[in-house]
This record gives structure tokens, C-alpha cells and sequence, in this order.
């Protein structure tokens, strides 16, 4: 029964999790080689939906030719079973095995043995299996949705109505319409528990307007910092200290291809400013319209200077 149980326990032991190295940079933690197409390549899906195009078509170039060169090996050794081809040429039953692989089928080069008819079989499937998955990944690659958002470079933290309020900028650089866009800031901040654990704790920060319609032009986010805020009584030095950061999340529907988009942006306890406010980007015309400055929309001013 003891060595029934050693044997159990050793099929299922459980491999030794991989060390997963985070750096701690200006109050950001950045997870190494996190979305890098390099790191999925025991996931081979995401890897050729994540690797960068000249990437992909050097793989299914690379792909393309080993295909074809191994049915190639399988004809030379099926003797001289490819009419019309040279016998023990590698270049003609190569360029049949490309003629097959893609259907073309010139006649010029035709198998005349059983073997040859089998391995002309198995290559038709491959070929037509081969360019299905191409096809797929090649859409899946095109018609993935992405939205350009664009989001200032810092945060302030300024009054506002009488009470301290936090502010970020977004804009739409697409100039199209994201319908029913949200919004969502988290704060993620290291703590102790009263245990003395150290915990990563997450909290959400309520924005005086989380929604929007149509999100076309710019997005002012505010979130006042009252008795019921996670910032309420912390100061710029104890955002560096517990390594605070904002991790804000923008998503909504593409008018324009009719599908989900998401934009994503951090920012460190040192890109949080205290007693600064964004430059004004709205201004009026002659004629009574106005326009936006996308100039000055990472622009800030100290409040010593506004005073």
C-alpha cells in the first residue's frame, strides 16, 4: 500500500512553478515579458496572433517551404513515380509538390504509381487544411478591434468645486464615434494587514462621470478626493512610499466596425502632480465656435503660477 501511494504521488506531483520577475519603477510594477509575443511561444495561437507581421509572414514563408521541400522528400522516395519529372530531381518534384499543395495542377507533372496517389491524397488535405488556418489567423490578426486612445502624461490633483479632485485627460485620436464608452480607474497601493502580511490592495476610485454616450473628442475624468476616498489624507510622499499606482480602463463600441474596444494606461505615484491643473484646450472663435488645442493637452500649470 506505502509504495502504491509513493507511485501516486509522484505522477502527481506538481512541476515547480516558473519565477515571474517584477520591477518596481517609479511606483509602477512592471510584470517581465508580460504581453511580449516572445512569451507565448509554448501557446502557439497567441503567439502568431501576438508576433509582429514581418514575424508572421516569415513563419508561414519558412512554413510554406518546409511543407513542401518534406512532400518533395516523399516523392523522391517513392522512386520515379512523378511523370514527366526528371528521375531523382529534387527541383521537379518540388515545384509538383507545389502545384499540388496550392491545387494548381498544370498537367505537365502527373503521379503514375499508387504511392505517388497517396501522397498527392495526404498533401491536397494538408494544403487545403494549411490555407484555412493561414486564412483564419490572417483574419483574426485584421480584424481584431483596437481603439486609439490617447491619454495625458500625467495626472493632477487640484481643487475643484471647493474639494480636492483628481483629473486625467483622455482623447479619441480615431475622430470616430465609441458609443456607450466607460470608464474605470482602479488604485492599487502596497499595505499592511493587521496580521503584518503584505498585501496588494486594489480599490476603485468613483469618477463624477463614468459614462458617456459617445466618447468623440476629449474626456476630462474627475474623482474628488472626499472622507469616502482611498486618497483622503495621503500626500505625494506616501503615494511613493506605498508604491501607488492608477490603472485606468476605457472601453465602448466602435461606430465604425460595430465591435468592443478597450484602452488600458498606468500611472506611477510620480506621475500624480499635487496642486497642478491641466491647460485650458477649449477656446472660442470670432465667429462663435470653438476648437480644441491638442497642443497643450498633456500642458500643466502650477497653481502658484495660475495665482
Amino acid at each position: 500500500m506505502r509504495f502504491r501511494l509513493q507511485k501516486l504521488f509522484r505522477k502527481h506531483k506538481p512541476h515547480r512553478s516558473q519565477r515571474v520577475c517584477i520591477k518596481v519603477r517609479d511606483g509602477q510594477f512592471h510584470i517581465v515579458g508580460l504581453g511580449a509575443w516572445y512569451s507565448y511561444w509554448r501557446d502557439p495561437y497567441h503567439l502568431l496572433l501576438t508576433i509582429p507581421w514581418t514575424g508572421f509572414l516569415l513563419l508561414a514563408g519558412v512554413g510554406y517551404i518546409a511543407t513542401n521541400a518534406i512532400f518533395a522528400l516523399a516523392y523522391l522516395a517513392g522512386g520515379n513515380c512523378i511523370e514527366n519529372a526528371r528521375p531523382g530531381s529534387f527541383l521537379d518534384v518540388f515545384f509538383f509538390s507545389v502545384q499540388t499543395l496550392a491545387s494548381i495542377g498544370y498537367g505537365a507533372l502527373y503521379p503514375k504509381t499508387l504511392y505517388a496517389n497517396i501522397v498527392v491524397t495526404i498533401e491536397a488535405m494538408a494544403g487545403l487544411m494549411g490555407i484555412a488556418v493561414t486564412t483564419g489567423l490572417a483574419f483574426a490578426r485584421f480584424s481584431r478591434p483596437t481603439a486609439r486612445v490617447l491619454f495625458s502624461r500625467v495626472a493632477v490633483i487640484t481643487p475643484h468645486d471647493g474639494e480636492p479632485t483628481l483629473m486625467f485627460r483622455t482623447a479619441n485620436q480615431r475622430r470616430n464615434l465609441i458609443l456607450e464608452a466607460q470608464m474605470r480607474v482602479y488604485m492599487m497601493r502596497d499595505e499592511m494587514t493587521l496580521e503584518g502580511d503584505y498585501i496588494r490592495r486594489i480599490y476603485d476610485l468613483k469618477l463624477r462621470r463614468n459614462q458617456s454616450p459617445s466618447f468623440t473628442l476629449t474626456w476630462l475624468a474627475m474623482h474628488t478626493i472626499d472622507e469616502y476616498s482611498p486618497l483622503f489624507g495621503m500626500t505625494a510622499e506616501s503615494l511613493v512610499q506605498s508604491n501607488t499606482t492608477l490603472v485606468i480602463s476605457v472601453s465602448g463600441i466602435d461606430e465604425t466596425v460595430a465591435q468592443v474596444v478597450h484602452a488600458r494606461h498606468t500611472y506611477g505615484a510620480t506621475q500624480i502632480l499635487w496642486n497642478y491643473q491641466f491647460v485650458n484646450i477649449m477656446h472660442d472663435t470670432e465667429d462663435g465656435n470653438r476648437y480644441i488645442d491638442y497642443q497643450s493637452f498633456h500642458d500643466v500649470l502650477s497653481l502658484d503660477e495660475v495665482s
